[in-house]
């Protein structure tokens, strides 16, 4: 068996700064839902299934200094990116998405905040996972 590749500098500090992205985006979800008693949608509930785990393997694969993690976390940052875009569509396309997918509880269309006039809770995600993404592209690239 082979030993998990470790990360070089750039590759550690790429990495850790990947988890305190999933830690911000995780306290985040939690802030807005638990103390500003926002209700998530099913869109919403999602993307917190598919950001909290990365809170857990990218601070294991952080701590370590083990890049094996990357190929843990990238399958959860890619269908997060997914998830999260099409939900900014659902929220500022008019018609967008398929009917159904938010049918019951909250709809996937309201938007609690909206900063600067475009900054939904769905945009902070999709920036979230976007971030992770190239924070994990800088580090499996500074491996090298």
């Amino acid at each position: 068996m082979n030993p998990a590749p470790e990360a070089r500098p750039r590759a550690a500090s790429a990495l850790y700064l990947a988890w305190l992205i999933a830690i911000v985006a995780t306290a985040g979800s939690l802030y807005f839902s638990e103390v500003r008693h926002f209700l998530p949608c099913t869109l919403c509930w999602y993307q917190r299934i598919l950001m909290y785990p990365l809170a857990l393997v990218l601070a294991v694969g952080s701590w370590r200094g083990d890049l094996g993690s990357v190929r843990y976390a990238a399958p959860f940052v890619l269908l997060g990116l997914a998830v999260s875009a099409y939900h900014v569509g659902v929220q500022k396309i008019d018609g967008f998405g398929f009917p159904g997918v938010c049918r019951g509880g909250v709809p996937c269309d309201v938007a609690y905040i909206e900063w600067f006039g475009f900054v939904t809770i769905p945009v902070l995600s999709l920036t979230a996972f976007a971030l992770i993404a190239v924070a994990l592209a800088v580090a499996v690239t500074g491996r090298r």
